[in-house]
Parts: C-alpha cells; sequence; structure tokens
C-alpha cells in the first residue's frame, strides 16, 4: 500500500495505491510526497512505466524530487510482488540473446570484474525480480525486471547507458 501526495511533507490532496498504476493524471495532478506503508514499489517519471525508475521500499518520502534529483513528477508506479523461492537470470552481452552470457542465482556488483562483460543489453528472467543498475555497486539509474525475456532494454525506456551491477529483490527488501 503506498499513498501519494500533491504537495511535499505530506500536504494537499492525497490518493492510495495497492497495485500497479500506469498513469496517475486521473487522480492526482501533481505528486511531490509519498509515503510506502507495505511492499514494495518501482516508481516511473513517465506513464506506462517508463522513464527514470526508483526502488521504494516501506518508508516515508517527504521530498522524493529533491532526494532523487529528479525534476519531474512520479506518472506511473508498479507493485512488486514478494518472491520467495530460488533467483535465475541470464544476462546477455549484446540485445536479442546474442554475445557472451551468463546465468546468475544471486546478486552481481560488477558486471566486468565478475565475467569480464563490459555491458548487458537483454536478459531472461526465470525467478524473481531483480533491479539492474548502469554502474557497479548498485549504483547509478536502476531498471526493475520481473519474470519474462527483455530483448532490447531501449523498447523499455533505457537509453544509452550500460547495466553494470544487479542485485535481487529479496524479503528483506520488505
Amino acid at each position: 500500500q503506498i499513498i501519494f501526495y500533491e504537495d511535499r511533507n505530506f500536504q494537499g490532496r492525497s490518493w492510495e495505491c495497492m497495485s500497479d498504476c500506469a498513469d496517475f493524471s486521473s487522480y492526482l495532478s501533481r505528486c511531490h510526497s509519498f509515503r510506502v506503508e507495505s511492499g514494495c514499489f518501482m516508481a516511473y517519471d513517465r506513464p506506462n512505466y517508463m522513464g527514470n525508475q526508483y526502488f521504494m521500499r516501506r518508508g516515508d518520502y517527504a521530498d522524493y524530487m529533491s532526494m532523487w534529483g529528479w525534476s519531474d513528477y512520479i506518472k506511473s508506479c508498479r507493485m512488486i510482488p514478494q518472491h520467495r523461492g530460488q533467483f535465475r537470470i541470464r544476462v546477455y552481452e549484446r540485445e536479442n540473446f546474442q554475445g557472451q552470457s551468463h546465468e546468475l542465482m544471486d546478486d552481481c556488483d560488477n558486471f566486468q570484474d565478475r565475467f569480464r562483460m563490459s555491458d548487458c543489453q537483454s536478459c531472461n528472467v526465470m525467478d524473481g525480480h531483480w533491479l539492474m543498475y548502469e554502474q557497479p555497486h548498485y549504483r547509478g539509474r536502476m531498471m526493475y525486471f520481473r519474470p519474462g525475456e527483455y530483448r532490447n532494454f531501449m523498447n523499455m525506456g533505457w537509453s544509452g547507458s550500460r547495466f553494470m551491477s544487479m542485485r535481487r529483490i529479496t524479503d528483506s527488501c520488505y
């Protein structure tokens, strides 16, 4: 469960959300703060789960725009279901499952150091939910991946940057 507020510090009109929402515009004209009361969510700065993303866990976000450095409001959000069991993903160096590939079942803080792989441009998530980061050691912009095939990250609104690290979204995130 997450509550969005029009103004900073949980002021103004609010809207409560308990699932995915592809476009906030019919509920709130803007969003400057929010409170995650349970679960984990991904926030997006464009409708339809596109654009910059940020992982949100339980807590208060009184002024997320300055905290994340965003210049635009949250426009959509996706609830991340809690996953129990194994994690498994196959990452590929190039789009369309081409080039060097590796299967992972745990976090990887640096693709280059661990696999001598300079980039990750496609993946197949078999089990679990994952976050990929554009810099080593889980830094920089991130993207959320749930089970499925991802042939080309550019089609998902990711532009120009590489993914250099990834981690599982585990029970400890909740």
